[in-house]
């Protein structure tokens, strides 16, 4: 009752609402060393009861009209998902319908039906690799020691922060690469199938564009970066059979991965409201094609709901400009 008390006055509804908007990637049927960001089903069942108890769970497009139209009930709060990982469906779908929380799930369309997305690619080698001495010097990280768990987090982060801004075809090719080169072989059902977009639709779930292949939109031209919006729009309005409203911004951080041609590319594709990664909560006055969301990365209800809370207090929007 306190932390409802508390995010009643951070949050209020009509004119002076905020939107609270949560990212999630993946759910985890049980706890990853190696990924220790992303929550497991246990983690996400009690976020999703807090949410139900505490909060106002709303669709993401109902929120974005009712945000507009002042009528946004206090302590709002849209869930939502990114790229199209197959434990959306596996995993968070039961939960979620338990829960009684609707969520959007912005589906990255390239990767549908056994693709694999490069940092997964990389996780995946790395857990792979031998304990020991390993050569990365083609990778140009040198010798490394893959002894500990945290040895493997280590690399994971480096290999990702080498590959992350490169070309979506050179970065594939690349990843792929390593993988070969130590004769691994790794999984192909991490992503969603298209009757997993389906089964998430008919469950009620919201779906939204997330271009085709994820690509770093300010690391490509503009006609390619059109391209990939638009196809990823139509491979989901094909695979639906009904318009799409909602888009993300791959990655999604303000001038660093989308820019504000991208923002005007969106309006153009047609869609309604786009959402970033910037923190803070959105208001009427709120750019509807650069609405903030957060990760609530806390393992404690406690800290879970004070973020919700400071989250709310951010004082300000970042935009790209």
């Amino acid at each position: 009752m306190l932390l409802r008390s508390l995010l009643s006055l951070m949050s209020p509804g009509g004119s002076r609402a905020r939107l609270s908007i949560l990212i999630y990637h993946r759910v985890l049927p049980a706890p990853d060393p190696l990924v220790p960001g992303d929550p497991h089903a246990d983690d996400f069942r009690w976020q999703m009861r807090l949410l139900a108890r505490s909060m106002n769970p709303l669709p993401l497009d109902e929120a974005v009209d009712r945000l507009q139209a002042a009528t946004l009930p206090a302590r709002a709060v849209s869930v939502t998902f990114d790229d199209g990982y197959a434990d959306n469906a596996e995993v968070a779908l039961p939960i979620l319908r338990e829960a009684g929380v609707p969520a959007t799930f912005f589906i990255a369309t390239g990767y549908l039906d056994g693709g694999r997305m490069f940092n997964d690619t990389l996780i995946e080698t790395v857990r792979r690799l031998p304990a020991g001495p390993i050569d990365l010097t083609p990778e140009g990280l040198g010798q490394r020691q893959l002894d500990t768990v945290a040895d493997r987090r280590e690399l994971i982060r480096e290999l990702i922060g080498r590959f992350k801004y490169q070309p979506a075809e050179q970065r594939t090719a690349g990843t792929e690469t390593l993988a070969r080169r130590f004769g691994l072989k790794l999984p192909d059902a991490l992503m969603m199938t298209r009757a997993q977009v389906r089964e998430l639709a008919a469950a009620g779930m919201g779906i939204g564009g997330h271009t085709a292949t994820h690509p770093i939109l300010t690391e490509v031209d503009a006609t390619t970066a059109r391209a990939e919006i638009q196809r990823g729009k139509a491979d989901l309005e094909t695979l639906l059979d009904r318009p799409l409203r909602l888009f993300a911004y791959p990655n999604g951080r303000p001038d660093r991965d989308y820019a504000a041609a991208h923002v005007q590319i969106a309006r153009e594709c047609g869609f309604d409201a786009a959402v970033s990664t910037a923190a803070g909560a959105a208001r009427a006055a709120s750019d509807p094609f650069q609405l903030p969301r957060f990760t609530p990365w806390d393992r404690t209800p406690l800290r879970f709901g004070l973020r919700l809370a400071r989250n709310l207090a951010e004082p300000r929007e970042r935009r790209a400009a």
